[in-house]
């Protein structure tokens, strides 16, 4: 089936960027997939690949290739396949990038490269998800809530190092999914999507959540602020339209309307990036300079993989 959707797809490039109608002949010769086929194979699989292609509504005409109209090949305008503008209101537009942004699968960013190529998303919407990311860690939350409800230990690989944990509350915060429990003596709180080679202890019960325990109580320090990073003091500058959310993660005063300047402590590099770029061109890091210097390579690798 993959060969079959694998040469289905090259003989819709072909097609596409031939700049004139191409015959069978050359599509045998050409596309991946004809080449080693006998005769009437291909006229079988050439015929079903066709058929395919008009079922998803490409399409697939038959031109003359001269004046005479005596051989004819095959093309696919590409201004009749490509989507035509749906003429989106600016409202609408924020809708898409708000729904983009509700759920994230894995690392994958096709919803948002959708709305790019339909206009854009909204200056200050950001980067990052507001909802959960289903990707990767919805792989092993099963396991973990398992954990958690019947008190099993853990051990797992966090940031190059060996962790063994007792789980005792999963929490959501910012697009992303946590993990809240006690390690070598000390609650610590792990972001879920940076565990790796999980194993989970066959004994349950193995050990008995404090009384009163609250994840929620745990998560009230922001994720930047606790982390095995070397403590730095970042400098930011946040542009009007974002300063109030800004000074309402930070808990600072400020003004709607005006521009913000804060210094926050980063002992968690990652997590702080990932919040910066969340606000997009409207916030800017103005030291240290390795700190500045991290995010703009950041977003240049992001740009650099957009198509």
């Amino acid at each position: 089936m993959q060969s079959v959707v694998e040469r289905v797809i090259n003989l819709l490039i072909y097609l596409l960027e031939s700049p004139h109608p191409v015959t069978a002949d050359q599509v045998r010769q050409t596309v991946p997939g004809y080449d080693q086929s006998s005769d009437d194979a291909f006229q079988r699989m050439f015929e079903r690949d066709k058929n395919v292609l008009r079922r998803l509504g490409v399409p697939l005409e038959m031109k003359a290739l001269d004046a005479w109209e005596v051989d004819h090949g095959y093309t696919v305008d590409p201004e009749k396949y490509a989507i035509p503008d749906p003429g989106l209101t600016q409202p609408e537009k924020v809708a898409l990038s708000l729904a983009a942004r509700m759920v994230r699968l894995g690392e994958g960013s096709a919803g948002l490269q959708g709305l790019l190529k339909l206009g854009g998303v909204e200056r200050a919407m950001g980067l990052e998800p507001i909802g959960a990311d289903l990707g990767a860690e919805a792989e092993v939350l099963g396991d973990l809530f398992r954990a958690v409800t019947e008190r099993r230990r853990i051990r797992f690989d966090y940031r190059g190092h060996q962790r063994g944990l007792d789980p005792y509350g999963l929490a959501h915060r910012r697009g992303h999914w946590y993990l809240a429990g006690e390690t070598s003596g000390d609650q610590r709180v792990f972001r879920v999507d940076r565990m790796e080679d999980l194993e989970i202890e066959e004994q349950s019960g193995s050990f008995t959540r404090p009384p009163g325990f609250k994840v929620r109580d745990m998560m009230k320090s922001q994720p930047w602020e606790t982390g095995q990073d070397a403590a730095v003091t970042a400098r930011v500058r946040f542009d009007s339209q974002v300063g109030w959310w800004a000074a309402r993660t930070l808990g600072v005063p400020a003004a709607v309307d005006e521009s913000l300047e804060a210094e926050i402590p980063v002992a968690n590099r990652d997590a702080f990036v990932g919040w910066i770029l969340s606000f997009g061109d409207s916030a800017e890091v103005l030291g240290p300079d390795d700190l500045r210097a991290e995010i703009l390579e950041r977003v240049e690798s992001a740009m650099a993989s957009l198509p």
